[in-house]
């Protein structure tokens, strides 16, 4: 088992920076994105990792910002050679006016 650490790079072809530009795109006005990161992940059949997007919503409702962003988020075309969006979810964060974003990719 692949133990996480800030240390060390990411495994070859991890599509963190491509999914930060592309996600990036799909944010709609007025939320900002944060330090993104991830951490390596597998289950007993599949790896990859989860990709974690803090977001602060400088004006507006968060509960609709958050339900309108993951329906655009689930719908979206992911291109992401060698990898599989396999999940999506949108949260509230731990401030009224922040959200947390977490996609899981899976290597294809």
């Amino acid at each position: 088992m692949m133990r996480w650490s800030p240390a060390q790079p990411p495994r070859p072809g991890c599509p963190h920076r491509r999914l930060r530009h592309l996600f990036a795109r799909e944010l709609p006005h007025g939320l900002l994105l944060g330090a993104s990161t991830f951490r390596p992940w597998a289950s007993a059949n599949f790896v990859g990792a989860r990709h974690l997007f803090p977001c602060t919503l400088a004006a507006g409702d968060a509960a609709m910002v958050r339900t309108a962003l993951h329906d655009r988020l689930n719908a979206a075309e992911w291109t992401l050679p060698g990898h599989i969006v396999a999940d999506v979810a949108v949260e509230h964060g731990a401030e009224p006016d922040t959200l947390r974003i977490e996609i899981l990719t899976v290597e294809d």
